[in-house]
């Protein structure tokens, strides 16, 4: 276990497993919690900011994404995220099926078979990729307002 520090701006400071001394700050007020899991403070007072590298590394997966940052010494951070991979397509079978019967209950409606646009467009991805990229930026944007990571490995 460790405590993830901030410094008064709220960049990221090295972590401590000194529980004591947050307890200490905590109680005469030189730091507060800004979150609870994982278990960081923030110091209400100016202090140095000496950091060591610390290289976080992406497993960058389908279904499951694994993060880990470390030191040269001990393993700072580590977990193991499930995307909603499946659960996408589901919610966009079910909006299609809103959508047809709405259709289906407008009669002069005429039928619509070739606007499809979107997909044609340079760039375009699908939902559940969409999805699994931006997963991937944000759990590694997380873990850098935590940790003063100086390296990322994917």
């Amino acid at each position: 276990m460790v405590v993830y520090v901030l410094d008064i701006t709220g960049k990221p400071l090295m972590p401590t497993h000194n529980f004591g001394k947050v307890r200490r700050m905590l109680r005469n007020g030189r730091a507060i919690v800004v979150n609870l899991y994982p278990f960081v403070i923030k110091l209400t007072y100016v202090t140095t900011t000496y950091t060591q590298p610390i290289t976080l590394g992406v497993d960058a997966g389908s279904v499951h994404v694994g993060l880990s940052a470390s030191t040269k010494k001990e393993e700072l951070f580590s977990a193991e995220i499930d995307l909603r991979s499946k659960e996408i397509k589901k919610l966009l079978d079910k909006k299609r099926e809103a959508r047809r019967t709405r259709r289906t209950h407008l009669r002069y409606r005429q039928a619509r078979f070739n606007n499809r646009t979107a997909s044609k467009k340079e760039g375009w991805l699908a939902p559940s990729i969409h999805h699994r990229i931006d997963s991937h930026v944000r759990l590694v944007e997380d873990v850098t307002k935590i940790l003063p990571i100086t390296e990322i490995r994917v």
